[in-house]
C-alpha cells in the first residue's frame, strides 16, 4: 500500500462542525426564566420524580393553571391539585411505559376558560433527555409541542 492510499483510507480527525461557530443556543434555564418553561420540580419530587421536571407554558395554560374566578364560574379546583394530577398521572406513565424517552399519557381535566364543569379527555407528551448539562431533565407538553 502505498502512502497515498493509506492517507485515504484514515478518517478526518477533524469535521467541519469543529470549526462551526455557535449562532444561537437558547438553554432550558432561559426558557425557565423567560416563562417558556415552568420549572415544576418541587412538586414533581414529592409526587416521586427523580429528575428535574419542567412543564411548557402552553400545556401549563391548559392543565394547570385556575383562578377563583375560574372557581366562580366553573367548578371548584386549585392550581395545586391540577398541577398534581398532571405529574401524577405522567408518574404512572412512567412506571407503565418502555423505558423510551418520550411518552403520550392521558389526563381528563375540565378544560379552562368556559363553563365546563367535568372533565374532559387530553393527552400530554412527557419527554425525558439531556438539559443544558447531559444530565436527564423532564419536559411535560402538549402533544404537538417539540
Amino acid at each position: 500500500m502505498n502512502s497515498e492510499t493509506n492517507s485515504q483510507a484514515q478518517p478526518p480527525e477533524k469535521s467541519f462542525w469543529d470549526d462551526a461557530d455557535i449562532i444561537y443556543a437558547y438553554t432550558r434555564a432561559q426558557a425557565i426564566e423567560d416563562g417558556v418553561l415552568v420549572d415544576v420540580s418541587k412538586t414533581a419530587k414529592e409526587a416521586g420524580f427523580v429528575y428535574p421536571v419542567a412543564i411548557t407554558s402552553a400545556a401549563w395554560a391548559d392543565c394547570v393553571e385556575w383562578s377563583d374566578e375560574d372557581t366562580k364560574r366553573q367548578v371548584p379546583q386549585d392550581e395545586f391539585g391540577r398541577l398534581w394530577d398532571v405529574l401524577w398521572m405522567a408518574k404512572i406513565a412512567v412506571k407503565q411505559g418502555n423505558g423510551g424517552t418520550q411518552l403520550l399519557y392521558p389526563l381528563h381535566r375540565v378544560p379552562r376558560g368556559g363553563k365546563a364543569q367535568k372533565p374532559r379527555l387530553i393527552h400530554l407528551k412527557l419527554v425525558c433527555g439531556p438539559g443544558d448539562t447531559p444530565e436527564p431533565v423532564i419536559t411535560i407538553m402538549l402533544p404537538d409541542e417539540d
